[in-house]
């Protein structure tokens, strides 16, 4: 297959790039592309769409994953890029692409080949929206302009595509000139706007009674009732539920458990073979493949109710209206309430999970209906971790032969053991392989059971376990660089 794709090479070398740095960049000035890149992208999400009239948010609940901005330039987010990675996590996970991502040759053919699939999936995910009733074109503007109402579709489409772009590069800058990488720095910046709407935002949604901000929720409620309506059992449920103490119990309980996660980890003793009394440790953590699994099955479930949307819309036979896909309904015809298209929603809070809260919404479903929703709904979050845990491994160059192989070209050996590459593997496949299961199956349940509190502004379990995961990496990141900068010879070392 790698053969295969090598053909389309002259292809992808006609897609432009951020040319990298040559040599090293300042820790200073990397801050200073970070911070400017974070800018862009707070501007672009206040870029609305020319010609765009009524639209219907079909990833209201997914919007802090996908780091979008709905009816503005950042309409995908970062799903053109996320879906490239699931292609391609797919396809080299089980060998269909035999590509050495430490030959600088197969990672040239890699990142192409990824642009690429980020371009495709630009189209992929826009043409549906625009043509299947979610993003309407403006008449008056069409009118205005003099042109048909399909020009400024077009017209549509070519924004989106080309913010879909933008973003891809913004994340190119990032991993090559700044610290961390986009993706994660957008995931971030729009978990933590939620989580500020959530905690201090005033407006009161239409059809509610309190609130979105919890500071707001906890005024009204305390300056509209007496301290014993607020004591009893109906004002302490309300309280729970309505005023926003259970999200915020909900949000306390993953900052604690991720931040315990991820300093969980399993150190393997190292000493130089050349320098006596140099001596160092390799840590593997528990959390060993990092949170992108969870980025890859929540976008994976927002592309499958997109999908599941579409076709429930469609009159296609078997599949399309009234079939075993299920039917959506809600104010803006985006929930689900039957069939496959219900069971493998996400659970967003107890009126999800809990039958009396759920009928209340669906008065039509039952209670093993709804049991089965949550098992369905852990299975797939739990297995999609893990499943994507070890391609991640595989491809990233975390396995225990790429790990061995670092490990040796720096000098180093495993006290007690042979210093050959082989040995350590071995020494290695005692671990990794097992860690990198457990931690996918931890980091599942723990993404899964997070939203079953809900969370401030919700910002979905999810989204906190993410924010808090890479914030507590990209603090470890930036720690290395200051190490780096103080010990020129280390970075010489370690490169």
């Amino acid at each position: 297959m790698s053969s295969y794709i090598e053909k389309f090479i002259p292809i992808f070398d006609k897609i432009p790039s951020v040319r990298g740095p040559k040599k090293h960049v300042h820790f200073k000035k990397k801050l200073l592309w970070t911070l400017g890149v974070l800018g862009i992208y707070f501007v672009l999400t206040n870029v609305p769409l020319f010609g765009l009239g009524q639209s219907i948010d079909i990833f209201t609940y997914y919007r802090a994953i996908l780091a979008g901005q709905q009816g503005s330039l950042m309409q995908l987010g970062i799903g053109p890029i996320v879906d490239a990675g699931i292609v391609l996590q797919l396809l080299t996970g089980s060998g269909l692409i035999a590509l050495d991502l430490s030959d600088p040759k197969d990672k040239h053919i890699y990142q192409s080949f990824q642009k690429f699939l980020v371009i495709v999936f630009c189209f992929v995910m826009a043409i549906p929206q625009l043509y299947g009733g979610f993003l309407n074109p403006n008449a008056s503007i069409a009118q205005a302009l003099g042109i048909p109402l399909e020009g400024v579709r077009l017209l549509l489409l070519a924004q989106i595509v080309t913010g879909g772009l933008l973003i891809m590069y913004l994340d190119e800058i990032v991993s090559k000139w700044g610290v961390g990488s986009g993706v994660s720095l957008f995931i971030v910046a729009g978990v933590s706007q939620q989580l500020i709407q959530g905690l201090v935002f005033w407006k009161i949604p239409a059809n509610q009674a309190y609130p979105v901000g919890l500071i707001p929720k906890l005024a009204t409620i305390f300056s509209t009732q007496t301290l014993n309506q607020i004591l009893s059992l109906p004002g302490l449920q309300n309280l729970l539920l309505n005023g926003g103490i259970l999200a915020l119990i909900g949000t306390l309980i993953v900052f604690i458990v991720v931040i315990y996660f991820e300093s969980t980890r399993v150190e393997i003793p190292l000493s130089h073979g050349n320098v006596r009394g140099a001596r160092g440790k390799y840590p593997i953590k528990l959390i060993y493949a990092s949170v992108l699994p969870i980025i890859l099955v929540r976008a994976l479930l927002a592309n499958v109710q997109l999908m599941g949307m579409l076709l429930w819309q469609s009159n296609i036979p078997l599949i399309g209206h009234n079939s075993f896909i299920g039917e959506f309904a809600g104010q803006t015809g985006q929930t689900p309430v039957s069939g496959l298209a219900y069971y493998f929603s996400t659970i967003r809070g107890p009126s999800d999970w809990i039958p009396a809260l759920v009928q209340r919404q669906i008065p039509t479903i039952t209670g093993w209906q709804v049991g089965l929703h949550v098992i369905a709904y852990l299975s797939f979050f739990i297995m999609g971790s893990i499943v994507f845990a070890i391609f991640w491994v595989r491809t990233a160059g975390m396995a225990s032969s790429d790990v061995a192989d670092q490990i040796s070209g720096s000098g180093m050996q495993i006290p007690g053991f042979r210093r050959n590459t082989s040995v350590i593997e071995k020494v290695l496949d005692r671990y990794i392989p097992k860690v990198t299961i457990i931690g996918g199956f931890a980091l599942g349940v723990i993404a899964a059971l997070a939203n079953f509190l809900g969370t401030l502004g919700n910002a979905s379990g999810t989204g906190i376990l993410l924010t808090v995961g890479i914030l507590y990496n990209l603090y470890e990141e930036m720690a290395e660089e200051q190490l780096m900068e103080m010990y020129p010879a280390m970075r010489d070392m370690f490169s």
